[in-house]
C-alpha cells in the first residue's frame, strides 16, 4: 500500500510539472532574474552605466525583492502553461511527444486543467501587483494572453503563429526589469530584443525535429508549410546572423562593458556556425543524420541563452 501511494505521488507531482510546464517556466524565470538583477544594478541612460545606490522600486535584491518578482512571474507563466495544456489537449494527444501529457492523456479533465491555470494566474497576477509594481502585473497578464489567446490557436492556422508567439516568448526579461524598476526603459528592450531574435533558429530546430509530429497535429509551423526545408533553414540563418547586433546592443547602451561584447560576438558566432552546420538538412542522405542536425542546434541554442546573460550579468556587476 505504501509503496503504491508513493507511486500515486510520484505520477501526481510529474503530471503537475508537466501541466504547468515547469521546463519553459524555469527558462522564464532565468531570464527574469537577470532582467531584475541588471535593472536593480541602477542602471542610467543619462549616467551611461551602472552606478551604486540606486533607489529605484525594489532596487535591491537584498531586500528579497527578486524572490517576490520570480514567484510572481513563475505563478503566471505556469497558469498560461497549464491553459495551453488544456486547451491543446486533443493536438497533443495526436503527437507522440505530447500524447502523454496529463490532460491529453486524461489524467486530468480538461476543467481541472483550466481551473488550475486560471487560479495559478490570477495568483501570480495578484501577487505582482501587490510585491512589485501594477505594470509588471500588466505586462505579465497581457503576455499570458497572447500566448494563450492568440499565439495558441494560431498555430493551426498560420506559420506566422511562430512570430507571434515570439512576443510573450521574449517578455521574461522584461517582466523582471519592471519589476525592479517601474518603468520599462531602452535596456530591457534591448534584452527583449535578444531573447526575441534567439528564439527563432531555436524554434526552427524543433520544428524540424518534430515536423511530423506537427504535420499529423495540423500545426503549420514552417517545417510542415515547406517541407523541402529551405523556409527553415533561411529563418534560423537569417536569425543567427542579426544575433550578433542585437546581444551587442547592452554594451552599445553603457550596460556592459567591451568584455561583454567580445564574448557576446564569440558566443554568437558559435550559435551561428551551428546553424549553419544546420542548413546541412537540406541535402542530409539520411533521417537520423537530418535530425542529428536539429538536435545539435538545439542543444547550442539551450545553452547559449544562459551563457550570454551570466556574462551580461557578470560584466554589469564589474561596473558598479
Amino acid at each position: 500500500m505504501g509503496a503504491l501511494r508513493s507511486s500515486v505521488a510520484a505520477t501526481l507531482i510529474r503530471d503537475l510539472c508537466e501541466l504547468f510546464k515547469l521546463r519553459v517556466v524555469a527558462l522564464v524565470l532565468v531570464t527574469g532574474g537577470a532582467g531584475f538583477y541588471l535593472g536593480s544594478g541602477g542602471f542610467s541612460p543619462r549616467s551611461g552605466g551602472l552606478y551604486p545606490g540606486s533607489t529605484g522600486p525594489g532596487a535591491s535584491i537584498l531586500t528579497g525583492g527578486l524572490l517576490c518578482a520570480l514567484l510572481g512571474i513563475g505563478l503566471v507563466s505556469a497558469g498560461a502553461g497549464a491553459l495551453n495544456e488544456a486547451f491543446e489537449h486533443q493536438i497533443d494527444a495526436r503527437m507522440k511527444r505530447t500524447a502523454g501529457r496529463p490532460v491529453a492523456a486524461g489524467r486530468f479533465s480538461l476543467a481541472q486543467g483550466v481551473v488550475a491555470g486560471l487560479g495559478t494566474l490570477a495568483l501570480g497576477a495578484l501577487w505582482l501587483t501587490l510585491t512589485t509594481n501594477l505594470l509588471t502585473a500588466a505586462l505579465a497578464l497581457l503576455t499570458a494572453f497572447t500566448y494563450v489567446a492568440v499565439y495558441t490557436p494560431l498555430k493551426r492556422v498560420t506559420a506566422l503563429a511562430t512570430f507571434i508567439g515570439a512576443f510573450p516568448g521574449a517578455m521574461g526579461p522584461v517582466l523582471g526589469w519592471t519589476a525592479a524598476r517601474g518603468r520599462i526603459e531602452w535596456p530591457a528592450v534591448a534584452l527583449f530584443a535578444i531573447l526575441f531574435v534567439w528564439q527563432f533558429p531555436h524554434l526552427m530546430s524543433i520544428a524540424w525535429l518534430y515536423r511530423d509530429d506537427y504535420a499529423r497535429a495540423g500545426i503549420r509551423v514552417l517545417s510542415v508549410v515547406d517541407p523541402s526545408g529551405r523556409s527553415t533553414v533561411a529563418e534560423a540563418l537569417f536569425f543567427s546572423v542579426v544575433l550578433i547586433p542585437v546581444s551587442l546592443a547592452p554594451w552599445a547602451q553603457g550596460l556592459a562593458g567591451a568584455t561583454y561584447a567580445v564574448l557576446a560576438a564569440a558566443l554568437g558566432l558559435v550559435y551561428l556556425g551551428y546553424t549553419i552546420r544546420f542548413a546541412r538538412i537540406l541535402r542530409a542522405v539520411t533521417e537520423d543524420e537530418s535530425r542529428g542536425l536539429a538536435r545539435d542546434l538545439l542543444k547550442v541554442s539551450v545553452l547559449y541563452l544562459p551563457l550570454l546573460f551570466t556574462v551580461l550579468m557578470l560584466c554589469a556587476t564589474a561596473k558598479r
